[in-house]
């Protein structure tokens, strides 16, 4: 199974063949997919599944990883083993995913900058993110300035890149696991999102090209969850 939007988020169909099927029909494995699998703060991917021969529908409802694999949940079996497909990703929702997901890497790595912050738990959503992260002292003013040198980042039209690194030279670059917890000792090579000299970690999610696309951080709340449990609500303008 090979994960085409590790490698260009901005794919919005493949072509690709139905290698397993479970769940009475409506799981099911494909050898290569544009449509992300749930995970890290970034929800599932909506699409839908083409069959070549016919042009029948199969709306994806739900991507997750299954015993180390990609799993695309459908709205109906029907599908067969070998059947060959089109992937379509909803591309609208995927697009405002990214925006969204630049953004919060952009404002998790200025606050890590400027205050040591690391973010132990994030939801990104189409229309808002949220951010746990572990400070024990926090107001207003101080987060309104840590989103207005985000948003100075993000005016800077600055490119995002992504590429691979085996696991032991990514792990010599300062601060490039962002989200508090240990990585999995499985993981022997990690994906690289660089965002100009702005914000430099691992991740698996999908993102803009430039943050020119992103737009302006608004803070919508901020929530005291604990003595170094605080939590933020951010969305796009």
């Amino acid at each position: 199974m090979k994960a085409l939007y590790l490698y260009d988020s901005y794919l919005k169909e493949c072509k690709s063949s139905v290698l397993e099927i479970r769940n009475e029909g409506t799981q099911i494995f494909l050898d290569q997919t544009v449509l992300y699998a749930r995970g890290g703060g970034q929800p599932t991917d909506f699409g839908k599944l083409v069959r070549a021969s016919d042009n029948a529908e199969f709306s994806v409802v739900n991507v997750t990883k299954v015993d180390g694999k990609i799993s695309h949940e459908v709205d109906k079996p029907g599908l067969v083993t070998g059947d060959a497909v089109r992937v379509l990703v909803n591309w609208d929702r995927r697009y405002k995913l990214m925006k969204m997901h630049t953004a919060a890497h952009t404002l998790a790595s200025i606050m890590h900058k400027e205050k040591g912050v690391l973010i132990t738990g994030n939801q990104i959503e189409e229309d808002k993110t949220r951010f746990d992260f572990n400070l024990e002292t926090f107001n207003l003013d101080e987060m309104q300035l840590l989103v207005q040198k985000a948003n100075q980042a993000l005016n800077r039209n600055l490119d995002v890149k992504t590429y691979f690194l085996p696991r032991e030279e990514a792990m010599k670059i300062p601060g490039v696991v962002k989200l508090a917890g240990a990585l999995p000792p499985e993981i022997t090579e990690l994906r690289i999102v660089e965002i100009g000299d702005v914000d430099l970690q691992a991740d698996g999610g999908t993102h803009v090209r430039n943050t020119s696309e992103v737009g302006e951080i608004e803070l919508i709340k901020l929530e005291n969850k604990g003595k170094s449990n605080k939590r933020l609500y951010f969305k796009l303008k």
